[in-house]
């Protein structure tokens, strides 16, 4: 009976010390997790300050007082400004259809010289070469031989009217005189449109055919050489007066609204960006390009600023619009970075204490603001704020590249 109690006992015990272990561990579980809880809490907090910190060294920037007067750093004010707005377009330098001429020949032949050299002006009228065909001999033929004819048979008409007039002939002999001194004229008159269309004479014989040039100009593309056989319908010169240069300007269709004839424009070549050029529009089309869905406008040159120029010149150009009145900073006020364009505000002065706590250096802080930028006219940009600032900010005119340079820890830049 003993020994049963005995064993009771040691059973009871062994129950009770391992309900004490399951409840000594479930009360640490507890405190682990809520010590876990309580550091993750703390790191989460820590990494938002530290975002936060990071977002705000991303916009803003800091100098010293001497680093401020080192880089030159200047300050402005907004400023309501009188700017030319403009429409940016692209196009080329071309001539008016009555002033580039593809030279042919009106009858095929062996080209027997050429008398000029691509690059020569020639005046018109100028003969430019000469080709060599038989039939133009038997088109003087024709016309001397129906000119000796039209002399004989104007005779023989003068005597026929006088005898029908007197009632001695019949009239039917006199009419028939006069259709054929009729049809004679008729064909020495063809025979000499054909010989003068092919700029020959109509007095003595020749198998040559000159290639005279239509317009005043520039000789182009030469497409012929000695000896070759010239064909009908087929370009042998090219001949171009650059006198009345004018731009084919492609303008879509969101600006149309904005173009007139009249308006002035400012163009410089695509790849010689050295020097501005003034045109004036004369003409907008009436229609769309297929491929590009634009409009073409047409711009004169004077003839003083087209010296230089060819056709086929690539060139930018601003559209002078109108004068309008809008908020405006020295265009080096404004920079970029990425796609984004940013101003420098100049925010209230700080004062940094040394390590030993006995100096003291003001310290100026800037911050990036995002802008729109308009036009750029006279040194200046139109800008729009992305957010309002305070109407007497004091934004960074002179610096600002540097600024943004300091503010990408000296990275990679546009401006």
């Amino acid at each position: 009976m003993k020994n049963i109690l005995n064993s009771l006992t040691a059973k009871n015990a062994r129950e009770f010390t391992q309900r004490s272990q399951s409840v000594i561990s479930l009360r640490a579980l507890r405190i682990f997790l809520f010590a876990l809880f309580a550091v993750n809490v703390s790191c989460n907090e820590k990494k938002t300050e530290e975002t936060h910190e990071e977002e705000k060294s991303q916009t803003e920037v800091a100098l010293t007082a001497s680093q401020y007067k080192t880089i030159g750093i200047e300050t402005g004010f907004v400023e309501n400004r009188n700017l030319n707005k403009v429409i940016k377009a692209n196009g080329y330098t071309t001539v008016p259809p009555q002033n580039s001429a593809e030279v042919s020949t009106l009858i095929g032949g062996t080209v027997k010289d050429i008398f000029v050299l691509e690059g020569t002006f020639v005046n018109k009228g100028k003969v430019l070469a000469t080709i060599q065909n038989l039939e133009v001999i038997e088109m003087q033929e024709d016309y001397h031989s129906a000119t000796a004819n039209i002399e004989f048979l104007q005779l023989e008409y003068n005597r026929q009217k006088t005898l029908s007039d007197e009632n001695v002939n019949p009239r039917k002999t006199f009419q028939e005189v006069k259709a054929k001194l009729a049809a004679e004229r008729a064909r020495a008159q063809a025979a000499k449109n054909k010989l003068e269309a092919l700029h020959v004479s109509t007095k003595g014989s020749t198998s040559l055919v000159p290639i005279v040039a239509p317009i005043s100009g520039y000789v182009g593309k030469i497409s012929i050489a000695k000896g070759a056989y010239a064909q009908t319908g087929v370009s042998l010169f090219e001949v171009v007066d650059n006198t009345q240069m004018h731009l084919d300007l492609n303008v879509y269709e969101k600006d149309l609204g904005s173009i007139s004839v009249g308006q002035v424009i400012d163009f410089v070549l695509t790849n010689q960006s050295n020097k501005s050029i003034k045109g004036k529009i004369f003409g907008i089309n009436k229609s769309f390009s297929n491929e590009s869905k634009t409009v073409a406008v047409h711009a004169k040159i004077e003839s003083a600023d087209a010296k230089g120029l060819i056709p086929g010149m690539y060139v930018s150009a601003n559209i002078n619009i109108t004068n309008a009145t809008v908020p405006a900073l020295p265009k080096d006020a404004v920079v970029r970075n990425a796609d984004k364009y940013f101003v420098f505000v100049e925010e209230e002065q700080h004062q940094e204490k040394s390590e030993n706590k006995e100096n003291h250096e003001k310290e100026i802080h800037f911050k990036a603001i995002e802008v729109i930028p308009g036009t750029t006219d006279l040194g200046f940009t139109e800008v729009k704020f992305v957010d309002e600032i305070a109407p007497n900010a004091k934004i960074v005119t002179k610096g600002a590249f540097y600024l943004l340079s300091a503010m990408k820890g000296g990275g990679e830049h546009e401006h």
